[in-house]
């Protein structure tokens, strides 16, 4: 059996070889067309294959927790000082009363703490820097958003002002200018305080010096406030939660009539260019589309019968990611299937959408009351404030949107 850095190596040969199909055959044909769906037939072969393996040796390593995640998390968690971690590990697996003197004068210069049965833990700033970074591997809209982190939670306006429509003029001699003043106003980006709800962990595993348990308990509250902050920076109305990118993106292309649950070719480059090319020049546009928006995508061909989708590879020296229409596509669970009048693929520049998390507010709780106790449980959870807007008011990100009908 293959190595997962073989078959790696081997799906980047092959994604290779799809492009060189392409590049070296301008005149398409049925036999081409052939060749390139093998191709792509035999990746997909490969992705699923690796696939397989990481979920075997996962299972293998440790039955209660992905190997994926603790590796991640434990690699994160390796960058932070020993001594820090050391003592979060002891207040996660202990209780107070085993935290030395010494233990509690680091704790006062660099976290902060409550008392009592909910042993509430503010994290330590370097804990809470991979904690937002990890944030970043689940959904997709932390990976091409604009995320920054502020000390307090207090609103910030972002200016905007759409100057795409205005243009100078030409004054003859000894006349005056017009004026033309552009406007401006403001987007807000106000943070949610984000719970994780109670993660519950057995003494028996607390106890396991072999499991690290610092790396699961973590990974699986990040887990759990990635998906609910993805899921509003997508689809969020705006209303007592952040303003998603669909709810704030304008129309780019409606689908004709009876286009419910397809697209086509032409459809895509009218939503391509209903962004402006002021921002397509800057080389940020890419699409964004549920992972079954792009099955239906990877199979449509432009006016010459060549497909438009074109696999990416990864694990080289230059690697490159899947492209429509030579643009790299974000793969986005929460972006809606498509539907009737479901707004189910985006492209633009996501950089103009803002993330903002809070940076003291990043807050794990301990629970030994007698609810987890009796059970012979301990409870984690973890708070975060974070919100998102969009601050553009030219265009720069639009939507395709499904036919009602």
């Amino acid at each position: 059996m293959k190595s997962i850095r073989e078959l790696r190596e081997q799906h980047a040969a092959k994604a290779i070889e799809v492009k060189d199909l392409m590049d070296k055959n301008p005149e398409w044909s049925e036999k081409l067309q052939n060749e390139f769906d093998q191709r792509l037939k035999e990746i997909d072969g490969i992705k699923a294959e690796i696939a397989r393996i990481e979920a075997i040796d996962a299972a293998l390593n440790d039955q209660s927790a992905s190997e994926a995640l603790l590796n991640a998390t434990s690699a994160r968690v390796c960058k932070i000082s020993s001594e820090v971690r050391a003592i979060f590990n002891k207040w996660m697996r202990t209780d107070d009363r085993n935290l030395t003197a010494q233990d509690w004068d680091h704790i006062r210069a660099t976290m902060s703490t409550t008392t009592g049965a909910e042993g509430g833990f503010t994290v330590p700033t370097e804990i809470a820097k991979t904690i937002l970074d990890a944030l970043k591997s689940f959904g997709g809209m932390r990976e091409v958003a604009t995320v920054i982190q502020t000390e307090g939670g207090g609103e910030i306006d972002f200016p905007t002002s759409d100057g795409t429509s205005e243009e100078g003029e030409i004054v003859a001699q000894n006349a005056s200018a017009n004026d033309a003043d552009p406007t401006f106003g403001t987007v807000q980006v106000t943070t949610f305080k984000y719970s994780s709800k109670v993660v519950t962990v057995p003494y028996e595993l607390l106890q396991d010096s072999a499991i690290d348990v610092e790396a699961f308990v973590q990974t699986r509250l990040e887990q759990r406030i990635s998906r609910i902050t993805n899921k509003h920076f997508t689809n969020g109305t705006g209303v007592n939660q952040p303003k998603g990118i669909t709810v704030a993106a304008l129309l780019g292309k409606a689908g004709a009539t009876g286009q419910t649950t397809t697209l086509t070719y032409d459809d895509l480059i009218d939503l391509v260019h209903s962004v402006d090319n002021a921002y397509r020049d800057l080389g940020k546009c890419r699409f964004m589309m549920n992972d079954a928006t792009l099955k239906i995508v990877r199979k449509l061909k432009d006016n010459q019968g060549r497909p438009i989708f074109m696999p990416g590879y990864d694990g080289l020296a230059d690697p490159m990611p899947d492209t429509i229409l030579g643009y790299p596509v974000s793969i986005n669970n929460h972006m809606p299937v498509m539907a009737a009048s479901a707004k189910s693929i985006l492209f633009g520049d996501f950089s103009y959408y803002i993330v903002r998390d809070v940076l003291n507010s990043t807050v794990i709780q301990r629970y030994d009351d007698s609810a987890y106790a009796k059970k012979g449980q301990r409870g984690f959870h973890m708070w975060l404030r974070s919100g998102g807007n969009f601050v553009d008011v030219g265009g720069a990100v639009k939507c395709y949107q499904n036919s009602a009908t």
